[in-house]
């Protein structure tokens, strides 16, 4: 038996080497193609579940903005207006009954840093209805004041706390710097009890 091999027409190729090489790449290719499809195909489904949530939560506050509106035209007429105004006025009494001198005194104590002193402290309310604190500091170095406030905004009481105004004192031992901060108060919520 004879065989007839012409390596000029027909040379050696090992099928067997170039599908292992180039073959598992070319599947690890493809599994990583189809895991970016499903990904995909989940991120969209999940996003069309996220705007549906969205138009929901739209749609209420749309229906909660009219039951304001009509209940706002409801107290606004003549003969509401009493009622509204002495609500209003016992709603402001019950914001200011739930500032606590006590506990602002306890929580200044506890981030007030050492030879910085409170002068004067006053709470209002903002027109957003939240408790606003005005105090005057005094000490030896605005780097007290900073840390001051560093350690009020780490606080869970105060935010949005920063320094308005800077004076030099003079002729006063110790308290050489007056500064006056500004913070919004965050009260503890009141425990409620279980039956």
């Amino acid at each position: 038996m004879r065989l007839d091999i012409n390596l000029a027409s027909q040379p050696y190729q090992d099928a067997r080497r170039f599908w292992l090489h180039w073959g598992s790449g070319l599947a690890l290719v493809a599994v990583v193609s189809l895991a970016l499809l499903v990904g995909t195909v989940m991120g969209g489904l999940n996003a069309r579940r996220d705007r549906q949530r969205i138009s929901e939560f739209k749609q209420q506050i749309a229906e909660r903005d009219k039951e304001r509106a009509k209940a706002e035209a409801f107290l606004n007429l003549p003969a509401n207006r009493s009622t509204r105004d002495k609500s209003q006025f016992i709603n402001a009494l019950i914001q200011r009954k739930a500032f606590s001198w006590t506990r602002v005194f306890e929580e200044l104590e506890r981030v007030m840093p050492p030879r910085l002193h409170v002068v004067s402290i006053h709470p209002e309310m903002t027109p957003d209805n939240e408790l606003e604190i005005k105090m005057v500091v005094a000490g030896e170095s605005s780097d007290r004041a900073l840390d001051l406030v560093k350690r009020m905004e780490n606080s869970q009481r105060f935010q949005q706390t920063h320094i308005n105004e800077t004076r030099q004192q003079a002729g006063t031992p110790g308290d050489n710097v007056q500064f006056d901060i500004t913070a919004l108060y965050i009260p503890e919520k009141p425990e409620r009890s279980t039956p």
